[in-house]
């Protein structure tokens, strides 16, 4: 396979049945077009199996295509949005019958190609718009001239592309491990330590992977890719830190590396080009910083700010193909000053805790006025928590919470209320917390007792499933998504790989079903039911309903695993 790009209203076709055959993978003109980058930089040619880089100007696409010469040939295509989302569709065009005859194998020069360009259309096979890293994949793929269409319409952006027709053997992507999150093992007022399962492609597969981590005070990343053309070419990489010393890009003055920053210079990301005739800022970015540690999986950031946020992202990358893989991210809050141990809440604000495994976190909560009703609201994002609630050194409440709880004590005038939360004995804890004396300002939206989704069998067909579930008398806004999964795929590998505490704003676009609003008044019949249509036949899916607040905050009913019949 051999990919070309080309203008938009230009297409290549072969017409002339003398035309030279495109080989499927000629080895030793891949390992000759590797080695030699400059010939991929920017241009019209992309090679199977090799990862490309590339630019979009806002509102100006790009097309891509490539022949697959025989029927039933395997397929992955695998784009990448680096800083703003992306517009992209697969489409495929039938070869003519005198195209498919034997030819020399050798390809035929790029400017003879171009000269064979015609402007039909294909049929679309694929189509995505969002910043997810999405991927075509296809074990039957017939002949034909594919073409890759992207589109960026927010702002000029990079993306790369990666495209081969022998997915099963090239596995370009490290694999992740059975549980891809990263673990916060020790947090400190200025230090966190990280520690993660290696990845099966270094652990088994023995190929060279290096752990890659990304520290930022604004978001977690999706890929790499949007890490670095976040970083300005000066700062884009550092060197590993020397052995027995832990990366420390932060000092006590100001969040951001050291002056010398040579190191990193010659692998920059965002490099200034000519022919864009647009530079690119060298000023380097004080919220995020990158570094790569080898092949280690315990590591401590150290010289962080005391109680500030930040997000930590993990990725394997392969040093041979410089294709990477992302972990689960996660978050961790660093320690307040020693005299700072107790959290004030504020009445009806949301407050993010984290607790490090076998830990414990202090809060405290004192009404400026009387109050009848004292309310608190917990959202734990991972494992089960323990709550203690204390009235003036008197407990009150004792009670371990997993997914979301809400608990109203009664008040009293001037009481000043402790809260205690022990973290889990499996690993660290993340949980949201709400306490209030107006009940009806609760920024959380109302929820039932039961929070399961219901599959009725008798309604499944080969395309549809149908699901109910509880609502409450207050109106709230519900959105279910779906997600095909494998038929192993199970709740408890969800739970693991999930932050429960992620909103539908972290969902695929694809993956959304619908969203509307539902109330009763009457409790008893405050139910509802969904069918979801245009599912494929013998297929499992996972279905996620999330319920809307009026603050904006969302929490996730159970999620509920379901299969399509196979036969009808």
């Amino acid at each position: 396979m051999l990919l070309l790009h080309c203008p938009l209203l230009l297409l290549l076709l072969p017409l002339s049945s003398r035309m030279q055959k495109l080989p499927t993978r000629d080895e030793e003109l891949f390992q000759m077009q590797i080695r030699d980058k400059a010939f991929f930089h920017d241009s019209s040619v992309i090679p199977d199996g090799a990862e490309i880089s590339s630019y979009l100007f806002r509102d100006t696409p790009k097309r891509y295509f490539f022949v697959v010469e025989e029927d039933n040939t395997p397929l992955a295509v695998t784009v990448t949005p680096c800083d703003a989302p992306l517009e992209w569709k697969l489409s495929v065009q039938e070869l003519p019958e005198e195209a498919s005859g034997e030819g020399s194998g050798e390809p035929e020069p790029l400017e003879q190609q171009k000269q064979q360009i015609t402007n039909e259309e294909g049929t679309e096979l694929f189509s995505y718009k969002g910043n997810d890293v999405e991927y075509f994949v296809s074990s039957s793929s017939p002949s034909g001239l594919y073409q890759l269409d992207l589109l960026s319409t927010e702002k000029d952006t990079h993306f790369k592309v990666y495209a081969t027709t022998t997915p099963e053997s090239d596995q370009p992507y490290p694999e992740l491990p059975y549980d891809p999150r990263i673990d916060v093992t020790s947090l400190g007022r200025t230090t966190v330590t990280l520690a993660w399962k290696p990845s099966p492609t270094a652990s088994l597969l023995k190929q060279p992977i290096q752990y890659c981590i990304v520290i930022s005070k604004e978001h977690n990343f999706k890929s790499l890719c949007a890490v670095e053309a976040k970083l300005s070419s000066d700062d884009a990489f550092m060197m590993a830190p020397k052995p027995g010393l832990d990366f420390s890009p932060f000092d006590f003055a100001h969040f951001g590396f050291p002056a010398d920053n040579s190191a990193g210079k010659e692998r920059g990301f965002l490099k200034s080009s000519s022919k864009f005739g647009r530079q690119t800022s060298s000023k380097p970015r004080v919220d995020l910083h990158k570094v790569c540690i080898g092949n280690k999986n315990i590591f401590t950031v150290s010289d962080l700010k005391p109680d500030t946020q930040y997000y930590f992202d993990m990725f394997a990358v392969n040093t041979d193909t410089n294709l990477s893989t992302a972990y689960v991210g996660t978050f961790a809050r660093t320690k307040e000053e020693a005299k700072q141990k107790t959290v004030e809440l504020k009445d009806g604000k949301v407050t993010d805790v984290f607790i490090k495994r076998k830990g414990a976190k202090f809060l405290r909560f004192a009404p400026v006025s009387s109050h009848q009703k004292v309310t608190f609201s917990v959202h734990s994002c991972l494992d089960a928590v323990q709550i203690q609630v204390r009235r003036d050194g008197k407990l009150l409440l004792s009670q371990n919470v997993e997914g979301v709880r809400q608990f109203q004590l009664r008040g009293k005038a001037k009481a000043k209320y402790l809260i205690r939360l022990k973290g889990s004995k499996k690993g660290a804890s993340m949980l949201k917390i709400l306490a209030t004396t107006r009940p009806n300002k609760q920024l959380f939206p109302s929820l039932p007792e039961d929070t399961r989704i219901k599959a009725f069998d008798k309604l499944r067909t080969c395309s549809s499933v149908t699901v109910a579930w509880l609502g409450t008398q207050e109106r709230n806004k519900f959105c279910i998504y779906k997600k095909e999964v494998d038929d192993n795929y199970s709740e408890e590998q969800k739970k693991r790989e999930q932050n429960q505490c992620l909103g539908p704003d972290t969902r695929k676009k694809s993956e959304k079903v619908l969203c509307k609003y539902f109330h009763s008044q009457n409790i008893q019949k405050a139910v509802t039911t969904e069918t979801i249509r245009g599912l494929q036949s013998g297929k499992s899916y996972l279905l996620d309903v999330y319920v809307i607040g009026h603050g904006g905050h969302s929490v996730k009913y159970q999620s509920k695993l379901v299969k399509t019949r196979k036969f009808c």
